[in-house]
């Protein structure tokens, strides 16, 4: 992937230094049994952890928490660097698109922890990979999950690590649309395989997203290289739903999908990157994801 050089996004709080502190979720803290309970239903059902916490709180929305200082990430970080750049590129695609739809786009924070980060919804874990808070409107990433991306579910490349971050923009830009309190308002008025199966619908929509960033980084920077989409490809189906429970030794109980099958995943980041439209992302409509 072709990066270095070019701009970097100044939307990145580096909290690598800070400790985890604690965090609220409805109004009622979270403690550590709580949270290994989030932690080990997301690894064993494929659940979003923010999820399992949301609903074991209670739900609702979350209090200000107290975070440590943010920075600037050093200079010689090239990890951070990279992600930086990646940030930037997104926030010119999706500047564009938003402007061509007479919208306006609002740029995401992205913010560097280590273990654990009080957020707007509630606490963050390094355990639970990568994710984005509506609440307020931030991409939190660990770097070292580029490690377990790379090493334990076999999916190395830089442009399969842009892909995990175009992915959480993707879900800013669904907050930014009105689709995330959509599915909001969805919760508790549906049983939990209903809200599964439409949690399932959205996230293939990011992965779609992503795709669109993908094609229009490619159609105005070149930023591919030999080998970039596949790895993305690749990366897509490590972390299917049905991929991850098979790691995991246990069966494939597709009524607990939330993120969609490695075939799913491949496909909707495949229509993104093909076709660089908004329109062909609507995974809610469609009749077979």
């Amino acid at each position: 992937m072709k990066w270095e050089g070019n701009r970097e996004s100044d939307n990145v709080e580096d909290r690598r230094d800070g400790g985890g502190g604690g965090g609220f979720i409805g109004g009622r803290s979270i403690g550590v049994g709580t949270i290994v309970v989030a932690l080990v239903g997301g690894w064993i059902f494929g659940v979003n952890p923010l999820t399992i916490l949301g609903l074991l709180s209670g739900g609702g929305p979350a209090p200000q928490t107290q975070q440590a200082p943010a920075h600037a990430p050093p200079a010689d970080d090239r990890m951070a660097k990279f992600v930086s750049t990646v940030l930037a590129d997104t926030e010119d695609v999706w500047t564009g698109v938003f402007a061509q739809a007479g919208g306006k786009y609002v740029d995401p924070k992205l913010v560097l922890f280590r273990g654990a980060i009080p957020t707007a919804c509630g606490q963050g874990q390094s355990a639970m990979g990568p994710f984005y808070c509506p609440g307020d409107q931030k991409v939190y990433i660990d770097l070292d999950f580029y490690q377990t991306l790379k090493n334990q579910l076999g999916a190395p490349g830089e442009f399969a690590q842009a892909y995990v971050i175009a992915h959480e923009v993707g879900h800013h830009v669904q907050n930014l649309m009105g689709i995330s309190a959509k599915m909001d308002e969805m919760r508790g008025r549906v049983s939990q395989v209903q809200y599964n199966a439409l949690s399932v619908r959205l996230e293939l929509q990011a992965d779609c997203f992503a795709g669109i960033w993908a094609n229009k980084a490619q159609a105005s920077r070149q930023i591919l290289e030999n080998g970039d989409i596949e790895s993305a490809m690749n990366a897509a189906a490590k972390i299917g739903d049905d991929a991850l429970q098979r790691s995991r030794g246990g069966a494939v109980v597709p009524d607990s999908f939330t993120h969609g099958t490695s075939a799913q995943r491949q496909r909707w980041f495949s229509t993104g990157f093909q076709t660089g439209a908004v329109k062909s992302c609507d995974t809610f409509s469609a009749r077979q994801i």
